[in-house]
C-alpha cells in the first residue's frame, strides 16, 4: 500500500543546543516520537506524519526562541481567538 502525504517518513538531525539536548529528547519521547541521542552525537528524530513535524516544530519553538517572542506569539493566538 502506498502512503499517503501525511505519512511519509523522514529521518532528521536537529540542530540543538547540547545543554537543551536532554530536555528535547525527553519531550519527544514522551510525544512518542522516534528519536536517538548517542554521545557527543547530535540528536536524530524520525518524523511519519503531519501531526509529529508540528509537534517537533513547536516543541523546537520552545528552545530556539527569546522568551519576549514566545510571549508575543501566545498573546496574539488569545487575541484572535476572542476577536
Amino acid at each position: 500500500m502506498k502512503p499517503s502525504s501525511s505519512e511519509v517518513e523522514s529521518k532528521h538531525v536537529l540542530e540543538v543546543n547540547w545543554v537543551d539536548r536532554w530536555q528535547v529528547y525527553q519531550r519527544l519521547q514522551e510525544l512518542d516520537i522516534p528519536c536517538w541521542c548517542e554521545p557527543n552525537q547530535p540528536l536524530k528524530v524520525e518524523i511519519s506524519n503531519s501531526l509529529a513535524a508540528v509537534q517537533l516544530w513547536s516543541l523546537m519553538r520552545q528552545f530556539t526562541l527569546k522568551r519576549q517572542d514566545l510571549v508575543w506569539s501566545l498573546e496574539k493566538c488569545w487575541q484572535s481567538r476572542y476577536r
